[in-house]
């Protein structure tokens, strides 16, 4: 931000606070008025209270001891009016009572200290003589009848005049006080309790604009902290992925032949060892870290984005060529690489990337993002450093897409077909178990096989529901094909499953179900899926060996997975994986490897099978191998339930199997 445009927002605030502050204090001060009218009522009211208080003292004590008790509408006898006269004029015409009159109970003046209004009838009066006090204030000789000048403020008072011999009611005295000294003494204690009010509400003004600034400067904080984040990592600092996708809609629409647009995505290797090991804390830690260095050895119009976990975002301008990016991003890559450390322990990561070019690669951001995306998982999987996308890496096109959005309603339609592949054994010829694989009988595309469909959908939750459709056909077939129950049946477990915590759960409640012989089970899980989560996969394996199923490890030799890692899982079987059994008749490293294999598993006290058995002649390389079972084209092609059951019975004889003599570590 510029430090004009900072001076001129400021200056802005400050206006906007001064207006607020203006007009907050306009309800205070309406709030003043009012309670100050509400006051001077209750003043008024108060003055008036104690003016009829007065009056009555005046009629009891003063007035009704000089009558005799009779009615007054039978008029003053001359003794009453003589002491009245002599009495009275005192009492009417001192500084507490500036007037006094008597009248009867029809509200006729029957007597006047100051001979006025003599024989007139007043309302006020003949309320009074109905036994209740009126008071209001006046000025003096306001009324009809008087005479002289307007004088001052006054309480003019009505109060009813009772007998001092027998109480009864007889007339009414009418009574004029000052209002002056009344007021004077409610004056003093109202002032002072409008000054504290006044007071009080300057007060609370002042604090509702304190807490009114506060609460404006933390939502002017807060507002900046939300406009910071909705753009960039809260962790590292870094641009966020959408400010990354904003960034890089820019950069390729400023792009061109010339100055190509490399949008590159970097994902770090064994992040989560890190994580497990040292805890999220320090792996947070490492984030922040790795992403300043990205930062400091980015050049300048370049940027770096966090794209979530342990993926940052790049745009590379101004590239010439695919070229040129690699180089930029190998460099990247070897600053990741350095040597770094966290919590006295030297730590060094690599990282697997992945870039795509605009224009060049076609598409837009997203688009863009996805094949750097794509190219990065063939680099990790291929450990190739920097991976360039190519057209060949996409695994999930439209086609894939409508497949996978067409697969739950291919289960509920029943569209999915089993195939079985028998595995024979070789020392007792004869077929011991066969592989469930499964196809799609499509309605527009016809018999798909798993290679069409299962890469795309085993990235998606429907390899559930999946699973269990396979496994429950599966063991469904077993009693049709060996009603002895000895025939067992093998299914492939995918990685997605088999780190789900209840998954051993659904496999046993399936079995449940069928009631097959939990150990005429095989569930078969690749290397690569053993690797996903180890701890888990582990547990799950144990819990499924408890309960009778046996556990093969399939596609051995293709993976990274240790011995030692191997030797403490609950595994039954090693299934070589093919590309060795198919290329050892012709390579010796791979015969070596084939031979290799079949004595580590016997060693460990596993069943080994070698899959892909095509030739005769590899099958007699197994045999002298003392390989424990076979599988491959040589055997049989997977095929059909009730081709199956009818072929079974011959299968092994027509491969040509003998009974071998027994070996010295049988298995």
């Amino acid at each position: 931000m510029t430090p004009g445009l900072s001076v001129a927002r400021q200056a802005s605030t400050r206006r906007l606070f001064a207006v607020y502050a203006a007009v907050s204090l306009l309800p205070v001060l309406a709030l003043g008025i009012v309670l100050s009218a509400l006051m001077h009522r209750q003043a008024t009211s108060a003055g008036l209270r104690e003016g009829a208080s007065e009056a009555l003292v005046v009629a009891r004590s003063s007035v009704a001891p000089l009558l005799d008790g009779h009615d007054l509408r039978q008029g003053l006898r001359a003794d009453e009016k003589t002491r009245l006269d002599s009495r009275g004029t005192l009492i009417g015409g001192n500084e507490q009572v500036l007037r006094l009159r008597l009248r009867d109970l029809a509200g006729r003046v029957v007597w006047s200290a100051d001979d006025t209004a003599v024989g007139t009838i007043d309302d006020e009066a003949v309320d009074a003589a109905a036994g209740e006090s009126v008071t209001h204030l006046q000025w003096l000789n306001a009324d009809d009848g008087d005479a002289g000048h307007r004088g001052p403020r006054l309480v003019e008072a009505y109060v009813p005049l009772s007998s001092a011999q027998n109480g009864t009611r007889i007339g009414v005295v009418e009574i004029y006080l000052p209002y002056a000294p009344i007021r004077a003494s409610i004056a003093a204690g109202q002032h002072l309790l409008m000054g504290a009010l006044m007071g009080g509400l300057f007060v609370l003004w002042l604090a509702l604009l304190g807490v009114s600034a506060s609460v404006t400067r933390a939502l002017r904080r807060h507002a900046r902290t939300n406009a910071f984040l909705a753009h960039h990592d809260p962790l590292t600092g870094l641009p966020n992925r959408s400010q990354f996708a904003d960034r890089a809609a820019v950069a390729i629409e400023n792009g061109d032949e010339a100055r190509q647009v490399a949008l590159a995505v970097i994902d770090l290797d064994r992040f989560k060892e890190v994580n497990d090991t040292l805890g999220h804390g320090n792996g947070d830690q490492l984030l922040v870290a790795l992403a300043q260095r990205l930062s400091v050895h980015l050049r300048e119009a370049d940027l770096v984005a966090r794209l979530g976990g342990d993926e940052f975002g790049v745009i590379l301008t101004g590239v010439h060529g695919p070229g040129e990016a690699v180089e930029i991003l190998t460099r990247l890559r070897a600053v990741l690489a350095e040597p770094i450390t966290l919590g006295a322990l030297p730590l060094a990561l690599e990282a697997s990337v992945g870039f795509a070019m605009a224009p060049g690669d076609g598409g837009d951001a997203d688009a863009l993002l996805a094949r750097a995306d794509l190219a990065m998982y063939v680099a990790k999987r291929e450990h190739r450093g920097v991976v360039h996308y190519r057209p060949d890496h996409d695994r999930h096109d439209a086609a894939n897409l409508t497949l996978i959005a067409e697969l739950g309603q291919a289960i509920a339609r029943d569209e999915l077909r089993l195939h079985f592949q028998p595995k024979a054994d070789l020392r007792h010829a004869k077929v011991t178990a066969v592989e469930a694989l499964v196809r799609w009988e499509h309605p527009v595309r016809g018999l798909l096989y798993p290679d069409a469909f299962l890469p795309a959908v085993e990235q998606t939750e429907l390899v559930e529901p999946l699973t269990r459709w396979v496994l429950a056909h599966a063991v469904q077939a077993l009693d049709e094909l060996d009603p002895s129950g000895a025939l067992a049946v093998a299914v492939n477990i995918s990685a997605r499953s088999l780190v789900r915590p209840d998954f051993a759960e659904d496999i046993l409640a399936i079995l449940d179900v069928s009631g097959v012989d939990r150990r005429r089970v095989i569930l078969e899980i690749t290397e690569t899926a053993l690797l996903a989560d180890p701890d888990r996969a582990a547990r799950t394996l144990t819990t499924l060996a408890r309960h009778g199923i046996r556990i093969s490890v399939d596609d051995f030799g293709a993976g990274q997975t240790s011995l030692g890692y191997l030797a403490r899982l609950p595994i039954s079987e090693l299934k070589i994986d093919k590309a060795f059994v198919l290329a050892m008749t012709t390579d010796p490293r791979n015969a070596a490897i084939v031979r290799s294999v079949i004595e580590l598993g016997h060693s460990l006290g596993f069943t080994v099978t070698a899959e892909g058995v095509e030739t005769a002649e590899a099958l007699a390389d197994l045999t002298a191998a003392e390989c424990d079972l076979v599988q491959g084209y040589f055997l049989a092609r997977p095929m059909q339930l009730d081709r199956l059951r009818q072929a079974l019975p011959d299968i092994a004889d027509a491969a040509g199997l003998r009974p071998q003599p027994a070996i010295a570590n049988p298995n």
